[in-house]
């Protein structure tokens, strides 16, 4: 029998760990295949093994970022039911690749945030290198490790943690600029609140103008299209300013010869261009969704899953463009290490920008979307899902505050990080959640105690009648029945006070953010820089070790 038993748990376990292999096929494979590609091109260059290998570590970098940053921008609307888990990777993963590919640039910056000064290598190529490999490597080891144990962290944080340890151990504490690595650690203040704020002021906007009332329909056919084309506005300014910055010069000049009107000529786009693009957008839009709304308004039920839907379509754009922004953006995170590598090796110099060339670009777009496909989910669950329930209002509520604060951070020279604005938008929508309801349960346990206070005053007068009748010496037939009636009113007035009492406990009970979510999350981003930056160093010098 335990023979058996021991054989099924056997099959079992061969059987779940199936899928495990083939993702670690599909990884391996994927690297290996770079590796290989980049071994092959630059085979006559001194030093392609370094980039061979370098090359490695990039893809197995992108990977990681695919597998735990890109949750952040599709996360909310998978744990709100606006897109599946399969749709929202689909999505996902071609506007990450088509954000790298389209809009990632043609330059990148070698060092990330300025963090070190390059000077401080003194020329010599061969350190760079090996910091910039070890750089790569403790990102990407320590973001495999946070997706492990389900904690979203920033991808900009580990790399820079990543590119600090690595610059100190070649070249001491002098080579880092403290004062961005101020800035760097304020942003860990600075983004989930400010996230977690405006995403909490939106969903209370929605609830006081749509929710709270009566007629909730007519509220809709009102406010909704406001909404929806204040997102538009955001997303499309966001976009502009973050997703296109790096190939606005094309754009300009496309526009300046093809089109009927003129752009200014400027190296990344205005904040002043990138709101009127937003505010053209946003009006059309507006009565796009008005008309679309009042032409279904009569299939509407007054309810407040009628209104959630009406937020579906806008939540999908959402994840779609901030994919591609993203794509955009943090394909630099993978690929600016590794351009740099590519530059030293190719030039024979140290430089603080470098050109992409498509392979290297390739490496970051592909990994990005490779990693999400295979090792997404489960960071997607923990945003959607594990820190607080989510529907499309709240859902919606933290897409606006996603791009409504970078936009801000970006025009007061703030640092922010997106991975925190996120899930602090999810903390931020899921403590107003709690906040209404202490307000709701409040009024309820008032209600509760006057409820217990009443039905103590009717036991009391029960138990004195019963009293009062057993102490009786010649009883009649009446009273023993009264007896009886007595009882069973006492028992009943006992259930009620217990009743009122599990009400309250469990009212003073309820939470609707998960701490124990919260607390590894926040500990998970107090640790990313050093953690990442002691890695870093451990492997310089490893590398260091083993080429002397």
């Amino acid at each position: 029998m335990e023979i058996q038993t021991f054989k099924k748990m056997e099959k079992q376990a061969l059987k779940s760990s199936r899928p495990d292999f083939i993702k670690i096929g599909f990884a391996l494979f994927f690297m290996v295949a770079v590796l290989m590609y980049s071994f092959l091109s630059n085979g006559g260059v001194p030093n392609s093994m370094f980039l061979a290998v370098a090359a490695l570590f990039g893809a197995y970098m992108a990977m990681n970022i695919g597998a735990n940053d890109v949750a952040n921008n599709v996360g909310p609307a998978v744990g709100s039911k606006a897109l599946t888990l399969g749709g929202a990777i689909v999505i996902a993963a071609v506007f990450e690749a088509s954000g790298a590919f389209i809009a990632g640039g043609d330059v990148v910056k070698t060092i990330k945030k300025g963090i070190i000064d390059i000077s401080a290598f003194g020329g010599d190529v061969d350190p760079f290198i090996w910091a910039m490999m070890a750089a790569l490597l403790a990102a990407a080891l320590w973001l495999n490790f946070a997706t492990a144990v389900k904690a979203p962290v920033s991808t900009t944080h580990s790399i820079v943690g990543g590119v600090m340890g690595a610059g100190i151990a070649a070249a001491g504490f002098s080579i880092v600029s403290w004062s961005t690595m101020g800035k760097i650690a304020a942003s860990w203040v600075i983004s989930p609140i400010l996230g977690g704020a405006i995403a909490a002021l939106f969903l209370f906007a929605i609830k006081k103008t749509i929710i709270f009332k009566q007629d909730r329909v007519e509220s809709a056919k009102k406010y909704v299209p406001i909404f929806v084309s204040l997102m538009a506005l955001s997303f499309v300014t966001y976009l502009t300013l973050k997703g296109l910055k790096k190939v606005w010069p094309q754009i300009v000049s496309f526009v300046n010869d093809f089109m009927f009107f003129t752009l200014p000529v400027t190296k990344k786009p205005t904040f002043m261009t990138a709101v009127i693009f937003g505010t053209i957008v946003a009006v059309v839009v507006y009565f796009w969704v008005k008309a679309r709304v009042s032409a279904n308004a009569d299939k509407m039920k007054n309810s407040r899953l009628s209104v959630n839907e009406l937020f579906t379509i806008p939540l999908i754009f959402a994840a779609a463009l901030l994919s591609f922004a993203h794509g955009a953006n943090d394909v630099a995170n993978a690929i600016g290490p590794l351009a740099a590598i590519n530059d030293a090796v190719i030039n024979g110099g140290i430089s603080s920008k470098a050109g992409i060339p498509f392979w290297v670009m390739g490496v970051g777009g592909l990994g990005i979307s490779i990693g999400l496909a295979l090792y997404g989910p489960k960071l997607i669950k923990t945003v959607g899902s594990e820190i607080t329930e989510l529907d499309q209002m709240r859902a919606f509520s933290v897409a606006m505050a996603a791009s409504i604060t970078v936009i801000i951070a970006s025009q007061l020279g703030l640092p922010v990080s997106s991975t925190h604005i996120a899930v602090g938008g999810v903390f931020g929508v899921g403590f107003l959640r709690e906040y209404l309801h202490v307000n709701d349960t409040q009024t309820l346990i008032e209600d509760e105690k006057e409820i217990i206070e009443d039905e103590k005053k009717v036991l009391r007068a029960l138990k004195h009648e019963l009293e009062t009748l057993e102490k009786k010496v010649d009883k009649e037939k009446n009273d023993y029945e009264r007896v009886v009636e007595l009882y069973k009113m006492i028992d009943e007035e006992e259930s009620k006070i217990k009743s009122a009492k599990k009400v309250i406990k469990t009212a003073e009970k309820v939470k609707y953010v998960k701490r124990d979510a919260v607390r590894k999350i926040i500990a998970a981003w107090l640790i990313t820089v050093p953690a990442a930056a002691i890695l870093a160093g451990v492997i310089f010098y490893t590398i260091k070790g083993i080429m002397l």
